[in-house]
């Protein structure tokens, strides 16, 4: 054995071509300090409106133009801060600038926090007048609307500011999870397929995992879930803070419970949550047929699929080096149209991704910006089919920011994550169609459908997984019950257990604290949207490729839409009802179809 390696490198020696442009947001940390000082101006402009909203239809604009710069402003300086913390958790420096970012963010939210409280004792006879006499308030029409059907759930602006000056505490047990989970835990070492001793990372523990050698990956495997285990009790008091957090708020503005709170802001009805659980949970059996034929397809005895084999490649691994893969995306985007792939191509060249593996950087994929900045994408790019996966994911994410940013003001830049999770997962229904309608021989037939269902395993399993999960700890605090590191994993194990069925060999200790593992909790009840996003994408994605324009013209119209409509509805312009079974049952017909020819290919 050779002498230990560490195999990611620090931040300083990654090239600087794997990189992302964040110098277009701002040349240098001095000129964002800059414009941090600078962030006193809108803010003061903002509050000298409070009090007055009511004096008629120009003050109201006024007000409303006065808030979208300072979100302008604001959303700028605390992206570049955020992505440079992301970009490496160990850099003190960012770290500082990334807390005063959210300290200037929320100090923002609370000079914003008179505007829903003065809005909301408006009459919906005197909107409607100002609306008539003030033609600049027709695009804000429907970010009115968002504030007077929440009336009930808005505070005085005495107790909206208290709570926006809260914020910054609220993010305490978030931030202190990414800074110990990217900075600080210590992954351990493991022996590589040449013999080599690696040291593990966020940015090299998917490759190990991915492993076709079965050794590394469960030692892989196996190494970074002791990691979370042994520091079990500092992430289940981490999550607790987040749970309480979301509790907190929703007691607050007296919704019946934190999902209720959730789903409120982008009038998700309750029942598309508990219709997405409900179906997944019904075809647990299509599961049960794909771990089946995994088995069969790696050669294992019956019995003996455990965690460490649901990455393992299931054929010769299809290499994609950077060029190839962006090319394979560029070609199979080909469908949205030839602007779109345009824009993608420049993205590429003009370094939009963060796609080096350095320490301190985390070890999953986001697409992050602003209105003004370009849409970044952070992902550790690996040569592999799942990397272009992954890239087209996050790449569906920035072109719906991006078009959105052209065709939207500020006030709706953002967009409801339901909607988010389509445009990346489409993306991805995309390429998989492109790819197994480019070759039929076994090995990049199998490979092409292992990527697609690894990418439904993800989000219409594990995540609801998780969804489910997240319900329960919630309902637990509202309960006044109390939440611990074994609360957590054995919940979570029982509903492992239920997807997983007799297919594959239960590890209770390292399946049960999955939980510690996964970011998107702290994000109250974002992980269920996966699940509605990927769904939606496949009947979209079918629409495009059987119609043709009318249904791309549907699609990027969606898009362009941004938050100017909420997600549900925006779905259903775009031809998708996702408040019935309907969309999820025809995903679970597709995987079915794939473990179909999966089966016929298997020994």
């Amino acid at each position: 054995m050779t002498a230990t390696a560490t195999a990611v490198l620090p931040r300083a020696e990654v090239p600087v071509e794997e990189t992302w442009a964040l110098e277009t947001i701002f040349a240098s940390n001095d000129v964002w300090e800059d414009a941090f000082t600078a962030s006193g101006g809108p803010l003061r402009a903002l509050k000298a409106f409070r009090g007055r909203i009511s004096e008629g239809a120009m003050t109201l604009l006024a007000a409303l133009r006065a808030a979208d710069n300072l979100t302008e402003v604001v959303s700028t300086v605390l992206v570049y801060a955020l992505l440079r913390r992301a970009e490496d958790a160990t850099n003190t420096t960012s770290g500082e600038m990334a807390d005063r970012a959210i300290g200037l963010a929320s100090r923002a939210e609370a000079a914003a926090s008179f505007l829903a409280p003065e809005i909301a004792a408006l009459s919906d006879e005197t909107i409607a007048n100002w609306i008539a006499q003030e033609p600049g308030l027709e695009p804000y029409r429907h970010a009115l609307t968002r504030i007077t059907r929440e009336r009930a759930h808005i505070r005085s602006a005495e107790v909206e500011e208290l709570l926006a000056h809260a914020g910054q505490m609220a993010a305490a047990s978030e931030i202190t999870q990414s800074v110990l989970e990217d900075g600080e835990l210590p992954l351990g070492q493991i022996t590589d397929e040449s013999g080599q001793t690696v040291r593990l990372a966020q940015g090299n523990l998917q490759r190990f995992l991915d492993s076709a050698n079965r050794r590394v990956r469960q030692e892989a495997w196996e190494q970074s879930a002791d990691a979370y285990l042994a520091f079990r009790n500092t992430f289940a008091a981490t999550l607790a803070g987040a749970v309480k957090r979301d509790v907190f708020y929703a007691r607050a503005r007296d919704y019946d419970s934190s999902l209720h709170a959730a789903l409120a802001g982008d009038d998700i009805p309750l029942a598309v949550f508990h219709n997405l659980l409900d179906t997944v949970w019904k075809h647990f059996p299509v599961w049960h047929r794909y771990f089946n034929v995994r088995r069969r397809l790696l050669g294992l005895p019956e019995g003996e699929l455990h965690g460490y084999d649901l990455e393992a490649p299931l054929a010769a691994e299809l290499n994609f080096p950077w060029e190839q893969g962006v090319e394979t995306i560029l070609a199979s985007l080909a469908p949205l149209g030839q602007d779109y792939v345009a824009e993608v191509r420049r993205g590429m060249a003009e370094r939009w991704t963060d796609r080096c593996a350095n320490l301190g950087k985390g070890g999953g994929a986001f697409s992050g910006g602003t209105f003004g900045t370009e849409p970044f994408i952070s992902m550790t790019w690996q040569d592999t089919l799942t990397s272009v996966s992954t890239l087209t994911h996050e790449i569906g994410h920035s072109m719906h920011s991006l078009l959105t940013w052209r065709h939207q003001p500020v006030t709706y830049a953002r967009y409801g994550m339901s909607a988010a999770e389509t445009a990346s997962n489409l993306n991805q229904a995309l390429m998989g169609a492109h790819l197994l309608a480019e070759r039929q021989n076994r090995d990049w037939t199998i490979g092409v459908i292992e990527e697609r269902m690894a990418n439904y395993m993800r989000y219409l399993f594990t995540m609801p997984i998780l969804a489910r999960f997240e319900l329960a700890a919630h309902e637990r605090v509202e309960a006044g019950e109390a939440l611990s590191a074994d609360w957590m994993s054995r919940t979570l194990l029982g509903f492992y257990r239920e997807g997983y069925g007799p297919e594959v060999v239960i590890d209770p200790a390292r399946m049960g604290i999955t939980w510690a593992r996964f970011s998107h909790l702290f994000m109250n009840f974002y992980v269920f949207q996966y699940g509605i996003g990927i769904a939606a994408a496949a009947a979209l994605s079918e629409a495009i490729l059987t119609e043709g324009e009318p249904a791309r013209e549907r699609y990027l119209a969606f898009l362009r839409a941004g938050g100017s409509v909420d997600p549900i509805v925006a779905l259903r312009d775009a031809g998708i009802d996702m408040s019935s079974p309907e969309p999820i049952e025809r995903a679970f017909a597709l995987m079915s179809g794939y473990v179909d020819r999966l089966e016929e290919l298997a020994p």
